[in-house]
């Protein structure tokens, strides 16, 4: 004969409400239903849980070892029911995300810190693109939302923030060292550095035709390449802003163009059609954007 889930619950509440009056009450059964639930569970496992001493009934060492795997037991039983319910209330198993390299990572960190505490149980599926890779990824709908600076065709987006590129490079580069203004033919008489599109398109964003270029993979690699003092880019305050302050950056003291503003977009995927998960995530995004006062809102 199996034992039941009622039975564990019977034999945790016994122990833990210290006999069965009390597991009774507990349990808001009677006590001789929980005396018999224990019995089935004893005659099913043909051993004895419970022993007398005195008046009292205390587990056997059978029971000892038996109680703390039903401890675990049950609290998994609890967990699958809560996931369930989740689940039938329209919540993920998994969620998938695109965010543009230029979003700052450490807000999203938080965000889906703060999501996973309250749905533990939700997977999450996080892609860094740059350039045309998060349109790539809404439009081959490999993820449930993205942060992108454009959105596709058919599909709608909100406007999220607005996120500052400055020009700079290295304090020793040879731009900061002509003593005046800087033009457009001084930048392409040297070195750009420019991210590579993650998406198939392989978009251009920003390149002078400078004949001295470096194509490389992600911004990290550029920004360490920058320090080195090998060439200069436009890098967006959100990752570039502690390499300023402590002066391995210095901006580039341009006559126009220094800097530049590029919005973000919060893009779902399936619309207004989206799961209730998935919603949730995006406004998180949205009150956490609005939140910081450092970068200039979307007007």
């Amino acid at each position: 004969m199996q034992v039941t889930l009622e039975q564990w619950q019977a034999l945790l509440a016994v122990v833990d409400a210290g006999g069965y009056a009390k597991a009774a009450e507990q349990l808001g059964k009677s006590q001789s239903a929980v005396s018999y639930a224990i019995q089935r569970l004893e005659s099913g496992l043909s051993i004895r849980v419970f022993k007398l001493e005195g008046r009292r009934a205390t587990l056997t060492d059978s029971g000892e070892a038996l109680y703390r795997h039903a401890r675990r037991l049950v609290e998994q039983a609890q967990q699958t029911e809560e996931l369930a319910r989740q689940f039938g209330q329209g919540y993920d198993p998994q969620i998938s995300l695109a965010m543009d390299t230029i979003f700052p990572r450490e807000w999203m960190l938080d965000i889906l810190a703060a999501y996973t505490e309250e749905h533990p149980h939700t997977r999450i599926e996080l892609l860094e693109t740059v350039l045309s890779g998060s349109d790539e990824a809404v439009l081959k709908r490999q993820v449930d939302l993205s942060i992108s600076g454009r959105v596709p065709p058919g599909f709608l987006g909100e406007a999220l923030m607005s996120i500052r590129f400055i020009a700079c490079a290295h304090p020793d580069h040879p731009l900061h060292h002509l003593g005046r203004e800087l033009t457009l033919d001084d930048l392409k008489s040297h070195r750009q550095l420019v991210v590579r599109d993650s998406g198939s398109r392989s978009v251009d964003s920003g390149w002078l035709g400078a004949e001295q270029r470096w194509t490389l993979s992600d911004l990290d690699l550029s920004l360490m390449t920058a320090q080195r003092g090998i060439g200069y880019a436009w890098y967006p305050e959100t990752r570039a802003r502690a390499l300023l302050d402590s002066g391995q950056l210095k901006p580039l003291p341009l006559s126009s163009g220094g800097e530049r503003w590029v919005e973000l977009y919060l893009i779902l995927t399936e619309g207004e059609l989206a799961r209730p998960g998935v919603k949730q995530l995006a406004q998180m995004i949205k009150d956490h954007a609005n939140s910081q006062q450092e970068f200039k809102p979307v007007e």
